[in-house]
């Protein structure tokens, strides 16, 4: 059995990394706010609009718990999924995790280029993202770091790194 989850804040590259690491592995991929808008036939913001953040956060922790029993998964997690209930240890149980960690400035520029598709973002400008941004990474990453692993995104090396954990995990037998 094998499980890999990834965990960071939003913009980092989560699910672009997870498809990428669960292609090269052969397992299969699970973006768990996919996975959640699919079983609820909601989109995320209109959960968020409908059950609040705290309700949010239940369907959430229940969807985890579903889709961390899946074998031979990939699972790229919210950003606050970590940060939440036991999830962060839940997470460390079930397989290996992985934090993609990015400066604030990395995941500006990238949250710039996608606000469009992020409602809680859309009306914010730059200094405001900058200002949410910090203050948020700030908050969470003392749940990121009880990743077992770290990828750090924010330099070119990124398909070196990526390989580097493509090795490590097809030379263990579980995980």
């Amino acid at each position: 059995m094998k499980r890999i989850i990834l965990t960071g804040y939003m913009g980092v590259g989560k699910t672009t990394i997870g498809r990428s690491l669960a292609a090269a592995i052969g397992l299969g991929f699970y973006d768990l706010d996919w996975y959640i808008s699919s079983r609820r036939r909601k989109s995320i913001s209109d959960l968020f609009t409908e059950f609040g953040e705290d309700g949010f956060r239940n369907i959430e922790h229940n969807m985890l718990h579903e889709v961390c029993e899946f074998e031979n998964v990939v699972v790229s997690c919210g950003g606050g999924t970590p940060c939440f209930f036991d999830n962060m240890e839940y997470m460390n149980r079930q397989g290996e995790t992985i934090y993609i960690k990015a400066s604030p400035e990395y995941i500006i520029e990238h949250l710039t280029e996608s606000r469009n598709v992020r409602p809680l973002l859309a009306n914010m400008d730059k200094e405001q993202l900058q200002t949410f941004v910090t203050q948020q990474i700030e908050e969470r990453e003392k749940y990121y770091l009880q990743s077992k692993h770290i990828l750090s995104v924010d330099n070119d090396d990124l398909d070196e790194k990526i390989n580097n954990f493509v090795t490590f995990f097809t030379s263990k037998s579980s995980y």
